[in-house]
């Protein structure tokens, strides 16, 4: 295989037309540039020079080899600097997942935040629940992965998913019993006992919060008659404010829409925790670093939702 050095040093003799001018423009020694030729002319077996005088001519072959060179070397030159324009590029773009109620709140906070302080970082956003913005993260599709794990005795489900990651706790959030804001539901009981509702239709959220309240109600003894699934908070309120059934929801995606046909109670015990998650060894890029310290420092300043 050629070596690109000597190439570069038979491009620079075609170029400047002696040893002595094509050294001093590598900023080599005379020596060195002779030593180079030579070691070409034995790789490729072939007469690329000849003495004229005191100086040197090209042969047909070295013409040849040395207009190739110069394509060779404009190509790798070419492919360094697209590749330290894609370096630059990733390093101020940083990509996010996360979860709906975070989309509708605290992730806008602090994107807003992040373009006012470094107004060159791209930043991109994909909604996606926990499970698959994990998926995400692991494969390399995000950067940051936003989610939730609810607070309880045993192991949370999908922690596995969670191996390799760290990352900061963004927010403790309480977890609200919503019913509908009725006098009767009001004179039901004034303290969340979710007992009090076993007979009640219910509605479900996505598979982490559907599995949450399966434990808690389980907890309470009893099991849910789920008559309704949806990811949307906007949908469950709207459904629970029609007397359609009970549901569960977080802080956030009571702050991120409020239904004006429901009530809410907060349930003893029963959290929510928001993390922020990267994948891998540290270090992290930049605007990654940059993004972390942005939705930390934003949901800090943040009154507590709910």
């Amino acid at each position: 295989m050629l070596d690109v050095t000597r190439l570069r040093v038979l491009e620079a003799v075609a170029r400047h037309g002696s040893v002595t001018a094509a050294a001093r423009a590598l900023n080599y020694a005379q020596p060195s540039v002779s030593h180079h030729l030579a070691r070409l002319e034995a790789e490729t077996g072939a007469t690329l020079f000849q003495r004229v005088g005191r100086g040197i001519r090209l042969t047909d072959a070295g013409r040849l080899l040395a207009e190739r060179a110069t394509e060779i070397l404009g190509r790798l030159e070419a492919a360094e600097s697209e590749l330290a324009a894609q370096v630059g590029l990733r390093e101020g773009r940083v990509r996010l997942a996360a979860f709906p109620s975070a989309l509708g709140t605290l992730v806008p906070a602090a994107a807003a935040r992040l373009q006012a302080l470094h107004p060159g970082i791209d930043l991109m956003l994909t909604e996606a629940e926990p499970p698959e913005a994990l998926r995400m993260l692991r494969a390399g599709y995000v950067d940051v992965a936003v989610i939730f794990r609810h607070e309880q005795t045993e192991s949370t489900p999908g922690e596995e998913e969670e191996e390799g990651t760290r990352g900061v706790l963004l927010l403790d959030e309480p977890v609200y019993l919503v019913t509908a804001a009725s006098a009767a539901d009001h004179q039901e009981t004034r303290v969340p006992e979710l007992a009090g509702y076993a007979a009640k239709r219910w509605i479900a959220g996505c598979e982490r919060c559907r599995a949450h309240l399966l434990r808690q109600c389980a907890q309470a003894g009893f099991a849910p008659r789920i008559a309704f699934t949806t990811d949307d908070y906007v949908a469950v309120q709207a459904l629970v404010a029609a007397g359609l059934g009970v549901a569960t929801l977080p802080g956030l995606a009571l702050e991120a829409a409020r239904h004006p046909g429901v009530r809410t109670s907060a349930l003893p015990g029963a959290r929510r925790r928001i993390f922020a998650l990267v994948y891998g060894a540290p270090p992290d890029p930049p605007a990654t670093t940059l993004l972390l310290e942005v939705l930390a420092e934003t949901q800090a300043k943040a009154p507590a939702p709910g």
